[in-house]
């Protein structure tokens, strides 16, 4: 049984990715890490790669997302998932809030 498996309240402290970018850790085990991403109006989640799955559900706003080479626009409630290796991103089209879930955990998340 891991050590974390009930979370309460906010989670951990923000970090500042990018301006218009923040992310705070929610909860994790080595197998599955749940990361908050809140992000201002205009705010970029740059184009990038791991070798984590990441599934990624809007909680709230509108964003435009690109996976691979599919680019779509989606709002709270809606979700993508990102296979591992592939080249994604977002941007923020009003202020929002993406839940992401990855595995394995992101350990540099916790440095």
């Amino acid at each position: 049984m891991p050590n974390e498996v009930f979370a309460r309240g906010a989670g951990g402290d923000w970090v500042d990715m990018a301006p218009g970018n923040r992310r705070r850790v929610l909860l994790h085990t080595k197998e599955l890490m749940m990361v908050a991403f809140a992000f201002d109006k205009g705010g970029i989640g740059a184009p990038h790669s791991h070798p984590h799955v990441q599934a990624s559900y809007i909680a709230r706003g509108r964003f435009e997302v690109t996976v691979g080479d599919r680019t779509d626009t989606l709002a709270a409630g809606d979700s993508f998932i990102v296979p591992s290796g592939t080249v994604h991103g977002v941007k923020a089209l009003e202020d929002g809030l993406l839940i992401d879930s990855f595995t394995p955990q992101r350990e540099d998340f916790l440095e």
